[in-house]
């Protein structure tokens, strides 16, 4: 499988394709949009989860998706796009029904993510960035995702898979290329990438409590200090606020 080759008029300011016109977006998801910003005192605060929801139409932050948002928020498009290319959650170029991400900092360096990573790119036939020529897989070594615990870590349109292994990791792409469910180790199933994006726009799919939130790596902490009788002192500030002298609980 060989990756797909994007070839489009970039402006060098941002990155994004400013000649392709194209998008899904119409009367039903600008309504949506309005509807997101409903929800800030201040328009222009609702800019991160209406680019998610551009991304969740447009499988990318398209350049009718920037001037959508800027006319709606009463702001300049050099304001949205320098938002859309702050953070690499923002898609420039179209991305995968899945989204995989392998993570290689530190912790998940050491226990392999960097392995992981490569084998990803084999298996694909895409480097980090890019999306497989089918439009299913998209490919990106992501930073430090707080799961140092399960480490090597790596993410399926932002779903948490923990504790992988060259075999899991093969394991999951099959499964995944042909269909089958796949879930989460701590989250819901796999649905795709932009249902994901829908949901970080602020809409809910009925999946938040679908799956375990927690491992037992992540509460092991926990139940020592339960099993010891440890607590966390109470400073001086919080019992100023309740009255009494500092102690601990």
């Amino acid at each position: 499988m060989s990756g797909h080759e994007f070839v489009a008029a970039f402006d060098d300011a941002t990155g994004i394709d400013t000649h392709d016109d194209q998008t899904s977006i119409g009367d039903q998801t600008i309504a949506e949009m309005r509807e997101i910003m409903a929800r800030y005192p201040e328009p222009r605060s609702a800019l991160l989860p209406m680019l998610h929801l551009v991304q969740s139409v447009d499988g990318r932050i398209s350049d009718a998706g920037v001037k959508i948002c800027a006319d709606l928020l009463g702001i300049s498009t050099a304001q949205v796009n320098g938002v859309a290319t702050f953070y690499t959650m923002y898609k420039r170029r179209p991305a995968g029904k899945h989204h995989i991400g392998v993570c290689t900092t530190t912790v998940c360096a050491v226990m392999g993510g960097d392995v992981l990573l490569d084998q990803m790119k084999a298996k694909l036939g895409i480097d980090e960035g890019e999306t497989t020529a089918d439009g299913v897989f998209s490919l990106e070594r992501l930073e430090c995702n707080a799961a140092c615990d399960f480490a090597p870590v790596m993410m399926v349109n932002w779903e948490f898979m923990d504790s992988m292994t060259p075999e899991k990791a093969d394991a999951l792409i099959d499964n995944l290329q042909t269909g089958r469910e796949v879930r989460s180790t701590r989250g819901a199933h796999i649905t795709s990438w932009a249902e994901a994006e829908r949901v970080l726009a602020g809409f809910p799919d009925g999946l938040a409590d679908e799956g375990p939130t927690a491992g037992p790596a992540s509460l092991a902490g926990l139940q020592i200090a339960r099993e010891k009788g440890w607590t966390s002192p109470v400073s001086p500030a919080s019992a100023a606020i309740d009255g009494g002298e500092p102690d601990e609980r």
